[in-house]
């Protein structure tokens, strides 16, 4: 009898640990990929994991795109944020390294992402677009 309870207490830890919601996990590899991206300087694939209605209302010229490749990222560090599965949002406070190429001056770039969840798509949007890597300037 004790053996049976210890597979059966086994089991419901077991079924906890993959109990995240398919949310959960979709932010995980959505904001992993974004990171990937903005890190390896991929502006375009990242461009991909912005909300399509953010998208078509902001299109980004060539000359707009251009730009981005002027900069190499040198950090993106998520300096903390805040996860509402429930509501279909989440935030991440972000720091990005950034170097211009033609002068190699290197600043950091503060940046607050902020996702929504899209069930009929089953996929986690970002509502606020590429990052300013220029901002103040």
């Amino acid at each position: 009898m004790r053996a049976i309870l210890l597979v059966l207490a086994a089991l419901w830890v077991l079924a906890g640990c993959s109990s995240a919601s398919p949310a959960a996990s979709a932010l995980d590899s959505a904001q992993y990929a974004w990171s990937g991206a903005i890190r390896w300087g991929d502006f375009g694939g990242a461009r991909n994991l912005v909300d399509p209605a953010v998208r078509e209302a902001n299109p980004l010229s060539p000359l707009q795109m251009e730009r981005y490749e002027q900069v190499q990222v040198s950090s993106y560090r998520d300096v903390g944020g805040a996860v509402d599965t429930a509501n279909g949002r989440a935030v991440r406070n972000i720091e990005i390294g950034v170097i211009n190429r033609h002068t190699m001056a290197e600043r950091t770039v503060r940046y607050l992402e902020q996702w929504r969840w899209d069930a009929g798509a089953k996929a986690w949007w970002l509502v606020s677009d590429l990052p300013d890597l220029w901002a103040g300037q």
